[in-house]
């Protein structure tokens, strides 16, 4: 198989393999309770993300500029994900 795209396959691997974490800690303990909208929203998240970064690394010349913005879409998706977890902001998405 030849990957024509070994940035794109190496973001949804990252994806894939992050989503592994709550799955597997999912089978030892109960403080873990995704469900399959969870693991669907959080793939979203982060495989958005990582196309985001993608896309401003091969758009944006200046390396300054791909930095700044590349941490802005990380920072977005940490405020996202903080929200969805445990709603720090209390907004409707925390269904809180």
């Amino acid at each position: 198989m030849i990957v024509q795209n070994k940035r794109l396959f190496i973001i949804l691997l990252t994806s894939v393999i992050l989503l592994l974490i709550p799955l597997i800690t999912m089978q030892f303990t109960t403080e873990v309770n995704w469900t399959l909208t969870d693991f669907v929203v959080a793939g979203a998240l982060l495989f958005g993300t990582g196309l985001m970064c993608e896309l401003v690394m091969r758009k944006i010349k200046k390396r300054k500029y791909r930095i700044a913005l590349c941490v802005t879409l990380l920072a977005a998706l940490f405020l996202i994900w903080t929200e969805l977890a445990v709603g720090i902001f209390g907004t409707p998405l925390s269904g809180q």
